[in-house]
């Protein structure tokens, strides 16, 4: 297959979305090839090295926005018959809050991630306040009691010494959400993908 057959079929694939979308993913994948036979490759094998047509429709679909998929999958093929009209009102009343639950669980899920993380910096944020106001407090605990005024010291040096630590530990977690997160939201974009539809 070469450059402009590529093309052909990866626009006739893209059909359902904005052209302006279209136009963006043909650009993209016409450089890739122009780069590689500039690199020596012929045209059929530049093309050949993409990949499957299939699986390069598949990831572009994956890297669109929620919303383009989301009109692209409610957007009618055709014009909507009179029948077709009629079955919409009438089934509102159950479609509707169906599609607000499915949007107020995946609100829900990202909330829950981000609830998660913003409770994990403010332990680690309280950790390490509370040693540095312990390193003061003790300064002033030595005049009165000279024992006291180091068990307070040791103890916030401590709690600054947890709180640097479980800041990297954190940070590790909060790039484990922000992936699984990422998943989540791919594993929502495939089920509005539609195998059919292109």
């Amino acid at each position: 297959m070469n450059k402009v057959e590529f093309s052909g079929y990866l626009e006739e694939k893209l059909k359902v979305f904005p052209k302006t979308d279209i136009d963006k993913s043909l650009c993209y994948y016409t450089e890739m090839i122009d780069d590689r036979i500039e690199d020596g490759m012929s045209e059929q094998d530049a093309v050949a090295a993409l990949g499957n047509i299939d699986g390069i429709v598949d990831e572009i679909m994956m890297d669109s926005p929620l919303s383009s998929l989301m009109k692209v999958r409610l957007k009618p093929k055709s014009r909507l018959k009179v029948w077709e009209i009629i079955l919409l009102i009438l089934g509102f009343p159950l479609w509707f809050p169906l599609l607000v639950a499915f949007f107020a669980v995946i609100l829900a899920v990202y909330a829950a991630a981000w609830a998660i993380i913003i409770s994990f910096y403010s332990a680690v944020a309280a950790l390490t306040l509370g040693g540095i106001a312990g390193c003061i407090s003790s300064g002033f605990l030595f005049i009165r009691n000279t024992l006291a005024g180091l068990f307070i010291l040791g103890c916030s040096i401590s709690c600054i010494g947890l709180g640097i630590l479980a800041f990297f530990a954190v940070k590790k977690i909060t790039l484990w959400l922000i992936r699984l997160t990422g998943l989540f939201l791919r594993a929502v974009k495939s089920l509005l993908i539609k195998k059919e539809a292109y």
